[in-house]
């Protein structure tokens, strides 16, 4: 296909409707869709799960399987349309002109393959080129996308190496034969927020040095806002609003578009004062559309008879023919009125201390030949050092830091799974950290428990939903019959605003949302005093994590929880913790409250890590802080500070102290605390990392 000529849009979708078809009926998946990508351009495809920007990637790529097809419309690359391609020519574009990066980098690499051969097939299968020039190909990507020692990385095979350097890869994969279109699905999701950083910026930079446009693919409006030029909005198959990202950010015309907005935690956001303010009911599925508007049956402007009488059209916004809305009342809505439901929330009164942690160490044992292949020593890794702090009744405090950090294993500590190597814990002055949960009694488990991540894997899929909560009741040995079980799980599914229908419905017929508020009720199921929330939101859209997390603090607030919420996201910390804790390495580098910790003087670590959160707030300024290297092994930490091999402050401390020395906790003020050899004078000399504009 010779298209070098041409100079229009690298990528046209026009009017795409996409269907799946079962034995039964035909499911729309994807309806009226259009969208342009220029040359050299990125555009933002967001939305929530189930939304169609998956559909209408495979639609490009022309990988529907056997039940979906193109009903409608067309897709157009360099003004070809890729419908009417046979299956040689379309091979000829895949992977050389048109490339696609998974969210999961290991659906793309082959396990049994070193990374050289992987990467070399790209240019020998599509350009017919030597095995000695693809070497050379695979090696110059490898070093654009910033991996150490690439030679070394080529003979690799993809088990060894780290999620973000899986990541590379694939990008570098992708790159090998120069594509004109990148169509990039959720490929930050799996990554520590450092990473995806550092893999964002990669992206940018290269598709500038290669002029490759993109179609981005997100759920996190931040990362559209720091990669793209253009953003659409998608709900429920539809596109809803279109534009640039200055446009849609600014002057939002569709009230899924800014329902979206009011339901994230940007800077300003409060718990108390500003509460987030989540999107009422749930995603239609594709057979429960209503007639009209998608978005209508959740929406504030609804208007009977207007936008439920029939199709939609996408309008043009008055003096600006980029920006579309498809909404029949966008011109008679009042955009700037703030959101209905910010009633404050009073603020929690923090009582007695019910948790203490002193000096905590988790060390594990290992065989040194189980990693190195001949027999030798025995091997420590150091998962928690010497960790102290402790946690009021009713408090959130917060936990953060990258994966290999110690947050989890610290939480498998605490709930008795794991037991600690040396120092305290205290539940209520009573020491608990040599127990394991097996031989803890029915209060003490009741009194800790924990909502994990993916709710997905925490409810058996064969038993049905009041029947797993009643469960929990009968180990906690709540009332004597089975009608008080009973009366007692109806009661905590109307604690977290389930039906109390829902009693007999499986797993498999919950959204995630709801999945993650069983888990909850049947964390609380004991009467828990401290909850341990582990990334308890992450697997969810952003729409339905403000309302879990709204859920989780007005449960913590009428049963006086304490709330150990572990996290990347400092988005969502900085909204709902009290305190903050942030660990490197098995550490505490930094502990204080949320204002100590989000304001300087900070940690370099925690610096870096503020500077990696994206924020869709086009006001805001940030440092630009990227960290290289991965975090390394606890079972072989650096010398002195375990974050001196990434810390860009180093060159700061006299006599090489930070590679020599564990730096000793400095207390800065009120209960504030660094781990750092930083003098006072240089702390004083840090600057904001975020900024807000003045308006």
């Amino acid at each position: 296909m010779d298209t070098t000529d041409f100079d229009g849009p690298v990528l046209e979708i026009d009017r795409l409707s996409i269907s799946f078809f079962t034995r039964l009926n035909e499911i729309p998946a994807v309806m009226d869709f259009s969208v342009a990508v220029q040359p050299g351009e990125a555009v933002g495809l967001v939305g929530e799960s189930g939304c169609g920007k998956s559909t209408v990637a495979l639609g490009v790529m022309q990988d529907l399987g056997v039940n979906g097809k193109v009903v409608d419309g067309t897709i157009k690359f360099k003004g070809q349309d890729l419908g009417q391609m046979n299956a040689k020519e379309l091979r000829n574009i895949r992977g050389n002109e048109i490339a696609m990066i998974y969210q999961e980098p290991m659906a793309s690499l082959n396990p049994a393959m070193k990374i050289a051969k992987q990467l070399m097939e790209v240019p020998m299968i599509h350009e017919s080129v030597s095995e000695s020039e693809a070497y050379k190909r695979a090696l110059e990507v490898v070093t654009d996308v910033k991996l150490p020692d690439p030679e070394r990385i080529l003979k690799s095979y993809p088990h060894q190496l780290s999620g973000g350097q899986q990541q590379r890869i694939v990008i570098a994969m992708a790159l090998m034969s120069k594509p004109a279109l990148l169509i990039l699905d959720e490929p930050t999701t799996a990554l520590d927020v450092t990473v995806e950083a550092a893999v964002v910026r990669l992206v940018k930079d290269l598709g500038k040095k290669y002029g490759t446009s993109m179609l981005f693919i997100s759920h996190n409006l931040g990362l559209v806002l720091e990669t793209c030029d253009q953003i659409c909005v998608m709900y429920s198959g539809e596109a809803v609003e279109t534009g640039s990202i200055k446009d849609v950010f600014d002057k939002m015309q569709h009230p899924y578009t800014q329902a979206l907005f009011r339901s994230i935690p940007l800077p300003g956001a409060n718990k108390n004062a500003r509460p987030l303010v989540a999107i009422p009911g749930n995603f239609p599925l594709p057979h429960e559309r209503p007639n009209g508007c998608n978005f209508g049956p959740r929406c504030d402007y609804f208007q009977d008879g207007l936008c439920n009488s029939s199709d939609i059209e996408m309008f043009t916004i008055k003096g600006d023919d980029q920006h579309f809305s498809r909404c029949n009342r966008f011109q008679n809505i009042d955009w700037s009125k703030p959101a209905v439901a910010s009633t404050s929330n009073s603020k929690s009164e923090l009582g007695d201390v019910i948790l203490k942690i002193d000096k905590l160490k988790k060390y594990y044992e290992v065989a040194a030949n189980a990693l190195f292949g001949s027999a030798g020593e025995k091997r420590v890794v150091k998962a928690n050092e010497t960790i102290s702090f402790e946690a009021r009744e009713g408090e959130t405090l917060a936990i953060v830091g990258e994966s290999g950090c110690g947050k989890s294993t610290f939480a498998k500590v605490l709930m008795g799974l794991e037991t600690a190597t040396d120092g305290k814990i205290l539940l209520d002055g009573n020491n608990i950290e040599y127990t394991s949960i097996e031989n803890r009694d029915t209060q003490t488990v009741a009194d800790i428990q924990m909502v994990f991540q993916n709710p997905f894997d925490t409810l058996n899929p064969c038993m049905p939903v009041g029947r797993q909560i009643i469960r929990a009741l009968e180990i906690f040995k709540y009332g004597s019959s089975d009608t008080e079980r009973s009366d007692r799980m109806l009661e905590l599914l109307d604690l977290v605003k389930l039906p109390r229908a829902f009693a007999g419905r499986m797993p498999r017929q919950l959204s995630g949302g709801q999945k993650q508020r069983v888990g909850i009720a049947r964390a609380f199921a004991g009467g828990a005093r401290i909850v341990v929330a582990d990334e308890p939101v992450s697997a969810l859209d952003v729409s339905v994590q403000a309302a879990v997390t709204d859920l989780l603090m007005e449960i913590q607030r009428n049963e006086k929880t304490t709330l150990l919420f572990i996290s990347h996201d400092l988005s969502i910390v900085r909204y709902l913790s009290d305190r903050v804790m942030v660990m490197y390495l098995g550490h505490v580098v930094e502990l204080g409250t949320t204002d100590q910790v989000f304001s300087p003087p900070y940690h370099p670590y925690t610096q870096a890590l503020l500077s990696a959160v994206p924020i869709a707030d086009t006001s805001v300024e940030k440092q630009s802080i990227v960290l290289e290297g991965d975090i390394p092994s606890a079972m072989d930490p650096p010398s002195g500070c375990p974050f001196q091999t990434r810390c860009h402050w180093k060159e700061h401390v006299p006599n090489n102290l930070c590679e020599t020395e564990v730096p000793k906790n400095q207390s800065l003020a009120n209960g504030h605390h660094i781990k750092c050899h930083l003098s006072d004078e240089m702390l004083k000399r840090m600057e904001p990392v975020i900024k807000v504009a003045a308006e």
